[in-house]
């Protein structure tokens, strides 16, 4: 679902994905617009759900967590009991940081972090193989980060 966007609306985009933190005086510079419209364009945009939030980005490393893996994981049955008993099992892990269905061979995608190789085969063995309906998991260990930050999106053209 895209909203109609214009060439301002985009500027203000990149600003705000760059910095969250800009000042609304700060970002209606940027867009060559007073500070009431700057505002009122930010807002609509929230309100339209193309801007969901506001984060920081952290540094993993920083906070102790030297292990980042992409989990594949295959269940039994994909129906919905099986996958909501699966789904909530899932979202009660604080080392998973991203959790998609995806299509092809496996069912769903995790995004794991840890602060070393125990730590997660510590998680894996005691939480992920133990997860409701889980058939299958293949692990993948990411070697280098090259654009790490997961809420830099592109800007689609207008």
């Amino acid at each position: 679902m895209q909203t109609d966007l214009d060439k301002t609306d985009l500027v203000l985009l990149q600003a705000l994905q760059a910095n969250a933190r800009l000042t609304s005086g700060e970002l209606a510079q940027t867009a060559h617009l007073s500070q009431s419209p700057a505002w009122r364009r930010v807002k609509r945009m929230e309100d339209a759900g193309i801007v969901t939030g506001y984060h920081a980005a952290l540094s993993r490393r920083a906070l102790g967590y030297g292990v980042l893996a992409f989990v594949l994981v295959s269940i039994d049955h994909q129906n919905e009991m099986s996958s909501h008993a699966f789904e909530t099992a899932v979202k009660a892990i604080p080392e998973v940081v991203m959790f998609h269905a995806i299509s092809g061979p496996e069912d769903f995608m995790l995004v794991v972090v840890a602060r070393d190789l125990d730590h997660y085969s510590d998680l894996l063995q005691k939480r992920l193989h133990r997860m409701p309906g889980v058939r299958r998991v293949h692990t993948h260990f990411s070697l280098q980060d090259f654009k790490g930050q997961m809420n830099n999106l592109p800007i689609p053209a207008a």
